[in-house]
């Protein structure tokens, strides 16, 4: 995040570039505090180099979201099908596909 854009500020994984599964890891392996600064609420981890918004946090305080980010933060594969299966329902949302005999 950029604060002269969203107003937050920093990032949520070591990673940023690269698509894996460290969001969840980060998200339910990390104790994550609210930050003291001027800006909106968001949380920190103890090194103060990744940041969670309330949002992020939301998907742990929820027991049905939680058991989500734990079972991704276990399962690299399984996130990457899960998230190629609804990635490739929003592209087609509202396509008519020809039928092909």
């Amino acid at each position: 995040c950029h604060t002269d854009r969203s107003g937050w500020d920093g990032i949520w994984t070591l990673t940023p570039i690269q698509f894996t599964n460290d969001y969840f890891e980060n998200l339910s392996e990390k104790k994550w505090t609210l930050k003291n600064w001027a800006g909106p609420p968001q949380y920190e981890d103890p090194t103060g180099k990744l940041m969670m918004l309330p949002s992020d946090m939301a998907l742990i305080e929820d027991p049905e979201m939680k058991q989500w980010v734990e079972v991704y933060a276990e399962d690299e594969e399984l996130f990457r099908r899960h998230f190629a299966t609804a990635f490739a329902k929003l592209q087609e949302l509202g396509v008519e596909f020809p039928k092909w005999s």
